[in-house]
C-alpha cells in the first residue's frame, strides 16, 4: 500500500525545479513543492491514506483524530471511516483556523470530553506550524494528544524535531528523502538528467 502511495504523491502532488521557485507557507523558498490535497482527494489516494494512518493507530486506544483545517480533514475524514468499516470507530474533530462568529464559537468542532486520547494528522510538515497549532487547540480542551501522523515530511526547518517537543510520538508515511528517490529512478529510467 505505501508504495503504491508513493506513486500517487509523486505523479498528482510533487513538483521539482533545478533552482529554488517554490515560495512555502513558511516564507522559505525551495526548489521542491509538495500539494498533497490532489493525493488526499483522489479516491484511491484517500483509501491508502486511511488505511496506512489507521494501521499505526490501531492499537493506541484513541477515540478521536483530527487537526487543523484544511490539510488534515481528508485524512482524519478517511481515517474515520476506515476505522468503522474495521469496527474500530474513532471519531473525527477539526481545529478552526479562526473560531467562527456565529451560534455556538467553537475553535474545535467534534464530540468529545475532557481526558479522551486524540491522534492529531496533517498533510505536510515544513515547520510543524499548523501541526503545533492543532496541538495546542486540543491540549486546551482537555484531549490528550496520543501521537501525530502527517502524510508527508519535507525532513527540514527542524518541523519534525519541533512537534515532537509537544508530542514525541510523531510519524510520517512518506518522507521527502523517499519521493526524492523515485523521482530519481523514474527521471533514470526515461533518460532525463537526474537532479543532485
Amino acid at each position: 500500500m505505501k508504495n503504491r502511495l508513493l506513486e500517487i504523491v509523486l505523479e498528482k502532488s510533487f513538483q521539482y525545479a533545478e533552482e529554488p521557485i517554490f515560495k512555502l507557507v513558511s516564507g522559505g523558498v525551495s526548489n521542491f513543492y509538495f500539494n498533497c490535497k490532489p493525493t488526499m482527494l483522489d479516491p484511491e489516494g484517500k483509501e491508502l491514506i486511511g488505511r496506512l494512518v489507521f494501521a499505526r493507530i490501531r492499537d493506541l486506544e484513541v477515540s478521536g483524530i483530527g487537526g487543523l483545517e484544511l490539510g488534515s480533514v481528508p485524512i482524519s475524514s478517511a481515517v474515520s471511516l476506515i476505522s468503522q468499516l474495521e469496527g474500530k470507530p474513532i471519531k473525527e474533530f477539526i481545529v478552526r483556523k479562526e473560531k467562527k462568529d456565529h451560534g455556538i464559537p467553537a475553535k474545535v468542532e467534534g464530540d468529545f470530553s475532557q481526558g479522551e486520547r486524540v491522534v492529531v494528522v496533517d498533510d505536510v510538515i515544513t515547520t510543524g506550524g499548523s501541526t503545533i497549532k492543532a496541538i495546542e487547540a486540543v491540549e486546551g480542551l482537555g484531549l490528550k494528544v496520543a501521537k501525530v501522523v502527517v502524510l508527508v515530511d519535507r525532513e527540514e526547518m527542524n518541523g519534525r524535531q519541533n512537534i515532537e517537543k509537544l508530542c514525541p510520538e510523531v510519524e510520517a508515511l512518506i518522507t521527502r528523502s523517499e519521493v526524492m528517490e523515485l523521482y530519481k529512478r523514474r527521471k533514470a529510467h526515461s533518460g532525463n538528467p537526474v537532479p543532485r
